[in-house]
């Protein structure tokens, strides 16, 4: 069985794209060796600034012959369908057989596929995955046709068994495939041949190109970590810096540099960001000051002079970019410490969306929100609103300007400056928190009510100008922002209906009142007094709206009008199914989120969770799967008489009628579980409730052992019905169980 060996030599590959391309070699060649008949053991793929390699161990000599036999039409089929039956098969009607099926005689085509040696099916298989390579981007040199990255220089193509190495016959756009590669681009000494995948391996250490991205990786970080160390210093950790640079270099050589003394007093984070964006340096920081003091960078060749003249280069270049860095921070510390006024005036000139205002609008409506959010946070009013109004005036900075990634943080150094409260500074970093699933999400209160607020308001303007996420588009991040308030709300255990809050958010928006109502303003001048709309009054204000427009018979305002009045039910839905994947993800059933979900109060983010971990616990417990048959079972019973009857049987039952011991006692147990849960609901143990909950499972099965419901008596049959309706109301007042899952 012969290995395979693939090299695709090429100018330099950008390294954001190896490691995919790596990976797509390898999916595509070895499907396709599978789809053509051939198997293989294992198989690996490598990737360097000027190489893909695929290396397959184990590969079969040929593929298997293959006899297919397929059906066609009958004998006295029209002539049509026989000539496309022969098309489809390749074959001549001399070559069919007839045989006999069923009723009539029936054409049958054997079709046989000699095996193909292993050579020719790699030949095909890979100027296949050449000519259709997958790149993000690619490119066409010289006169050819072949596209690739970078130009394509030569292909190693090699299948080595007992016998040797032997060169796969390929030519792909004139370059013929071979056993000769080269090694680094300066200190590599040519050509040379390889016979397998170990000598390429080997041949190409001596040649001064380490093969494998991970072995760069760890010779970068070991190198690097051991320069810091000797100096007293460590290495600031980034994964992602570090992969790519390790795909920036074949023989990576780590050195060490110093930034100059007039740099220092630069924060950390913007000589992080200079040297990582502009130099891809790593940033080496001085443990006993905190302070970033030192950078290290990589070359891709070794010096006479150990590198020394490659520092000296890059340490000039650095203190250009640097000398930028704090021209920027000099003149915006200016700014900011005069209140920032410059910048948040600025703002008002920059577009938010043409729909919903500019930024100094948009900073408008989030200061008036985290003032109504921030007595549910703890937060102190005026300093959340404060911190609102500043939180984005970093935008407009030099700072910002050039490193976007830095926005937020940078409006905390402003913040300081500028003498501001050092929980208002908290804010401006922390407001944009969390971006992601993993990320840290703010505790402080008025970071909490600043980001609440920011978030809300994303939502709910882009959900009053219908720009709502559809499948997997979501340019606005809508997605991202409202599981950001889901994880803000859920870890600080914040309070509150999220409806009301839309509804009054989306009403004092007077950017989306000016596109819904411009041509009607003097119809509804009256009914928008939106200053004194809180939060709280939101719906309720909302309700008398739509009232008095209805009264109106102009279907044209009622239809703007109902527009606004579905906006915050659609956007509560939206929350819910992100709290359902946010739920899933931590194991709790997706029956048991229904059946919170269908309770009241919903929108209550924290009270809803609380509830469906109090049933989720529940419903693993012994009781928890019986009592839930026998509330089904009850349930079932009495929709099914209620149908049938035509009436709603939930007057109240009478224990005067009750017949036996077993029906005393559910009346009895009944009777204990409402005093026991209705109480417990109240005070939100739901834990509690479920336990008081759990006491019914024993004499709802007693009752259904002993007890025949529909009774030839129309009293005691009305009676058991109506006890029924206790099962399912005491159990409801917990979950709606009906929507739980066996």
């Amino acid at each position: 069985m012969p290995d395979l060996l693939i090299e695709l030599f090429s100018e330099e590959i950008p390294a954001r794209m190896q490691a995919k391309a790596a990976s797509d070699l390898k999916r595509i060649v070895t499907d396709g060796l599978v789809e053509a008949g051939l198997t293989y053991e294992a198989a690996g793929a490598f990737s360097t600034p000027r190489r893909l390699v695929l290396s397959v161990e184990g590969l079969t000599a040929e593929s298997r012959p293959v006899r297919e036999e397929r059906k066609g039409p009958r004998a006295d089929a029209p002539a049509a369908a026989l000539e496309g039956f022969l098309r489809s098969t390749g074959l001549t009607r001399e070559q069919l057989e007839l045989r006999d099926d069923k009723k009539a005689q029936v054409y049958f085509a054997v079709i046989e596929k000699p095996g193909r040696a292993a050579a020719e099916i790699v030949a095909g298989v890979l100027e296949g995955a050449v000519r259709n390579f997958p790149w993000p981007k690619s490119m066409r040199w010289g006169t050819g046709s072949l596209r690739w990255v970078r130009p394509l220089q030569s292909i190693i193509c090699l299948l080595v068994d007992e016998g040797g190495a032997a060169v796969v016959d390929l030519d792909i756009d004139g370059i013929r495939a071979a056993d000769t590669t080269e090694g680094h681009r300066f200190m590599g000494n040519g050509r040379f041949a390889v016979t397998s995948f170990d000598d390429y391996r080997a041949e190409l250490w001596k040649a001064r190109v380490m093969l494998d991205a991970a072995e760069r990786e760890a010779h970068i970080w070991q190198g690097a970590t051991n320069l810091a160390f000797a100096a007293g210093m460590e290495v600031v950790e980034d994964r992602g810096l570090l992969a790519e640079v390790a795909g920036l270099v074949e023989w990576p050589v780590p050195l060490m540099g110093r930034i100059g003394e007039d740099f220092l007093s630069l924060p950390a984070e913007v000589l992080q960001t200079s040297m990582k964006e502009h130099q891809k340096f790593f940033s080496v920081r001085n443990p006993k000051t905190g302070r970033i003091e030192g950078f290290v960078t990589v070359a891709n060749v070794e010096t006479a002079d150990d590198g020394a003249t490659i520092l000296k280069g890059n340490q000039k270049v650095l203190s250009a970019r640097l000398s930028d860095a704090r021209f920027f921070w000099e003149n915006d510390l200016r700014v900011a410490k005069a209140g920032m006024g410059e910048w948040l005036d600025g703002l008002g000139a920059v577009t938010f969306h043409n729909k919903l205002g500019s930024q100094a609008e948009r900073i408008a409506r989030i200061a008036a929100l985290a003032r109504e959010i921030a007595p549910l946070v703890g937060a102190a009013p005026d300093v959340a609103e404060a911190a609102a109004r500043v939180a984005k005036a970093d935008l407009r900075s030099a700072m910002v300007g050039e490193f976007p990634e830095l926005q937020g943080l940078m409006g905390m150094y402003y913040a300081r400056a500028a003498g501001m409260d050092e929980a208002v500074a908290n804010a401006a970093r922390d407001h944009y928190a969390p971006l992601g699933p993993t990320d840290a999400v703010p505790v402080e209160p008025v970071s909490v009510a600043v980001a609440l607020a920011d978030k809300i308001d994303t939502l709910t303007g882009f959900w009053a100008i219908d720009e709502k996420p559809t499948g997997s588009k979501d340019p606005f991040a809508l997605r991202r922002a409202a599981l950001g308030v889901i994880r803000l709300v859920l870890v600080n255990g914040v309070r509150g209906g999220l409806k009301a809050t839309f509804t009054g958010h989306i009403l004092g928006n007077e950017k989306l009142r000016a596109s819904l109502f411009a041509d009607r303003a003097e119809s509804l001048e009256a009914w928008w007094n939106i200053s004194r709309v809180g939060k709280k009054a939101g719906e309720k204000y909302l309700e008398g709206l739509v009232a008095s427009v209805v009264a109106s018979n102009e279907d044209d305002l009622i239809q703007r009008v109902r527009l606004i009045e579905r906006m915050p039910s659609d956007l509560l839905a939206f929350f819910h199914d992100r709290l359902k994947v946010f739920l899933k993800d931590q194991g709790i059933r997706h029956d048991v989120i229904d059946a919170c979900l269908a309770m009241p109060g919903n929108d209550d983010l924290t009270l809803l969770v609380k509830r469906a971990q109090a049933l989720q616990g529940f419903m693993a417990s012994a009781d928890g799967p019986d009592l839930l048959q026998g509330f089904k079972r009850a349930n079932n019973i009495l929709a099914q008489a209620e149908a049938k009857d035509g009436v709603e049987y939930s007057f109240g039952a009478d224990p005067k009628f009750a017949e036996g011991d077993e029906e005393k006692a559910l009346f009895n147990a009944l009777d204990v579980a409402e005093q026991a849960i209705g109480p417990a609901v109240k005070a939100e143990d739901f834990a509690g409730a479920m336990a008081a909950m759990a006491q019914l499972r024993a004499p709802i099965d007693a009752f259904f052992t002993a007890v025949q419901v529909n009774s030839d008596n129309q009293i005691v049959r009305r009676n058991r019905l109506n006890l029924l309706h206790r099962i399912r109301a005491v159990c409801g007042g917990v979950a709606d169980l009906g929507r739980v899952e066996g």
